[in-house]
């Protein structure tokens, strides 16, 4: 069976979950977005969407535009 490489930028794997109910984060994900040992992720989970995973670091801008966004709703 001949491999799909996928458009630059998307990557599409199948992950297993480990006894201790761990995944591996497949090595061309993290080089993709720069995840090193140690690294935050931020884990979202939809009963009907599915789950999300992303860097912590890009949240940054969600948190401070929804904590600036409800103080202005206060005012």
């Amino acid at each position: 069976m001949a491999k799909i490489k996928p458009p630059k930028g998307k990557f599409v794997a199948s992950v297993k979950v480990g006894p201790k109910g761990q995944i591996v984060v497949p090595k061309e994900v993290r080089d993709m977005f720069g995840i090193e040992p140690g690294d935050m992720l931020l884990m979202l989970a939809d009963e009907e969407q599915g789950i999300g995973i992303l860097p912590f670091d890009s949240t940054v801008q969600l948190f401070e535009d929804v904590f600036n966004r409800k103080e202005t709703e206060e005012e």
